[in-house]
Order: structure tokens, then sequence, then C-alpha cells
């Protein structure tokens, strides 16, 4: 049995991460976006053509993650066809370690939602916990 890996800004591999896959793209539309580091600059951009931010995208912190809400309204002209997806829409984008979540901004231009933030230093996560040796009566 073989794993399929992702390789994710120079780090090692690690096991794939399905959570943001949609498994049937063409019934079940999902928000698409690119993220990629900028020196010490995180972007994200998410294609959101049709939409007004003000009314229709909702960004919220979710732990690790960035949770992207958004509503897609047909208008009522008579259509004789459309391929556009309507409805509600929904995406979580994991955030990279170091991540500093006060810098975190979003702005929306030309059908692009573009959303950055500084990643400084990771802190680390391991640390040693000493043992306190005691003397004396039996347990």
């Amino acid at each position: 049995m073989s794993t399929v890996t992702k390789f994710r800004g120079g780090g090692t591999l690690a096991p794939f991460d399905w959570t943001n896959l949609s498994w049937l793209p063409m019934l079940a539309p999902t928000i698409r976006v690119e993220d990629y580091l900028d020196g010490d600059r995180y972007v994200v951009r998410a294609e959101l053509p049709g939409v007004d931010p003000a009314k229709d995208v909702r960004i919220t912190l979710t732990g690790e993650n960035l949770r992207l809400d958004v509503v897609r309204r047909e208008s009522h002209a008579d259509k004789v066809r459309t391929e556009f997806h309507y409805g509600s829409f929904s995406r979580l984008v994991p955030l990279p370690a170091g991540l500093k979540q006060e810098t975190l901004r979003a702005a929306y231009a030309d059908g692009i939602l573009e959303i950055t933030a500084t990643v400084g230093e990771t802190e680390p996560t391991a640390r040693e916990i000493p043992i306190t040796v005691e003397h004396g009566g039996a347990h």
C-alpha cells in the first residue's frame, strides 16, 4: 500500500491533507485558492468573482486555520443556460507555523480576495520536564 504525500514549502514530506479537497468537484464546487510565502509574508489568494465582499464574504480565524464562507446570490434574470455556481461555499485554509495573527489583513479587488500576514520564528513546541527526586517514605 502506498501513501500519497505532498511537499509544502521546503519542509519535510508529510501525509497528504485530504480535508480541503472535494470528492465530487463537478457536483460540489469549492473556493479555489493559492497560498505562498513571500519572504516573511504569507499570502492566500481566493478566486471570488461576482460577490460583494462586504455582504457575501466572511473570514474567520479558527485555531490554526482560516475559514472562508462565501455566498454567491443568483440574479433572477431569465437564463437560457448557466454554468455559474450559486449558493454557499466554505473553505478551510491551514495557516503556517509562526504566523502572527495580529498582522492578518484582507483586501478584495478584481474578483480576487487576498489575505496576508507576517510569519515570524516559530516557538519551540518541545521542552524538557525536570524530574523531582523525592527521598524518604515508601508509597
